[in-house]
């Protein structure tokens, strides 16, 4: 039985802020030690970032907000409300994104209504309330009484994937079920000034949005586009627990995003897929017949070479580019989630991926930055709407987290 993922739709707030003069913001404020200040100015500027979104209205430069909390617009200064401050916005805020990505969701799924849903999952990390967004969901949507209902909470990045793969095992165990999945992160809550070098970088990152599918066995309608959720994994580094932290401060939420981090995904990444990729005997064998096709044309091309210079035995030496090449072949589309453009560059070259293949992910940080456990949904969306998608081609997803936490799923483009 087939578990499909449909309707996977995104939302973010229509305030928009620009990478260039956020960055300028943050320079220019107070305290801050010359080291800092050129920290903030290469941080934003190496980001890949073009624009982000956030919830705090007041964080424009013509903000006209009589009691600034967030953003004075007229000093131009950065405050620092506490925590409670910040978590009253999130209850209003999120439960909006919540629902009205929920909404789209619905919208987009044909032949499927609010009262077929039987399960919601709902993901964040950015605060707290109780009831919460899976309880609204319900709510504002006119889902059953009877709907059952998970939050995953305080996971970080990457928490979309186990939402996903928590759907699925529902529909496994009860084919059923009808599973709606919606993540909506509010990182722009917690952003703040600091001479902390691992500070500057999320502030540099971190924006808001949610995002939303849903996870039954119904096979999607004629001109729809689905994934099937075929394997799921979960992996945690040997190094890297303090590198991506995610902790409650008296002024709001405190990120850890070390600059460390690229290099544990580099050193890592391979074994991390490579329980995911045990799991899928065609793609084993792809990946076999991928390597050795490779390994043949190196030697050809060595002895060709031997032969125009003469003597010497041509040799056969299957390196971490061919490995690489037949992977990117094997796999069509990789929905990496960019926690900043380093990663995404380590990754690519890790793995001897296409620039086509990272577009999806550069773009979803270009126009919306990191979105914590939402972003990957964003990445996945932007291959399943992308020209180049085909029926049948295979997708590998990985987010990483606190931890250092990876977890990845293979899917596969199915069409209706």
């Amino acid at each position: 039985m087939a578990v499909t993922l449909r309707a996977l739709q995104t939302v973010v707030p229509p305030t928009v802020l620009v990478q260039e003069q956020v960055r300028d913001i943050f320079a220019a404020q107070p305290g801050l030690s010359r080291l800092a200040q050129r920290l903030v100015t290469a941080s934003f500027n190496l980001s890949g970032i073009d624009t982000r979104h956030t919830v705090i209205e007041e964080l424009t430069l013509d903000s006209q907000a009589s009691d600034p909390q967030f953003f004075d617009a007229t000093t131009q200064r950065l405050l620092m409300p506490g925590t409670r401050v910040r978590n009253e916005l999130y209850i209003e805020q999120a439960t909006t994104l919540f629902v009205e990505a929920g909404r789209r969701a619905l919208a987009a799924c044909p032949g499927l209504d609010a009262s077929d849903i039987t399960h919601v999952v709902t993901v964040s990390c950015t605060g707290f309330y109780a009831p919460g967004p899976d309880y609204m969901l319900v709510r504002e949507l006119g889902l059953a009484p009877s709907t059952q209902r998970y939050h995953l909470g305080f996971m970080g990045c990457y928490a979309a994937m186990p939402a996903l793969r928590t759907a699925k095992q529902f529909v496994e165990a009860d084919p059923t079920a009808v599973v709606l999945v919606v993540s909506a992160e509010l990182c722009s809550l917690h952003l703040r000034t600091s001479s902390d070098p691992d500070t500057i970088v999320a502030s540099s990152l971190f924006s808001d949005g949610a995002a939303a599918g849903i996870v039954s066995s119904r096979p999607p309608v004629a001109g729809e586009n689905a994934l099937n959720l075929d394997h799921f994994e979960t992996v945690i580094t040997p190094v890297g627990e303090g590198d991506m932290a995610w902790k409650i401060g008296d002024e709001g939420f405190e990120m850890v995003l070390s600059s460390y981090v690229p290099h544990i995904i580099d050193q890592h990444i391979e074994s991390a897929l490579a329980p995911l990729f045990g799991r899928d005997e065609s793609l084993t064998l792809a990946l076999a017949a991928g390597v050795v096709a490779e390994a043949d044309a190196v030697a050809v091309q060595a002895q060709e070479q031997q032969s125009l210079e003469g003597g010497g035995s041509p040799g056969q030496v299957l390196t971490a580019a061919t490995t690489g090449s037949a992977l990117s072949t094997a796999i069509a589309h990789w929905a990496i989630h960019p926690g900043g453009r380093s990663i995404l560059d380590k990754t690519e070259a890790k793995l001897g991926l296409t620039e086509a293949q990272l577009v999806p992910s550069r773009e979803t940080l270009r126009t919306n930055g990191n979105m914590s456990s939402a972003t990957i949904l964003f990445v996945m969306k932007e291959i399943l709407d992308g020209p180049a998608t085909a029926d049948g081609d295979r997708v590998c997803a990985m987010a990483f987290g606190p931890g250092l936490t990876v977890e990845s799923g293979l899917m596969t483009v199915q069409r209706g």
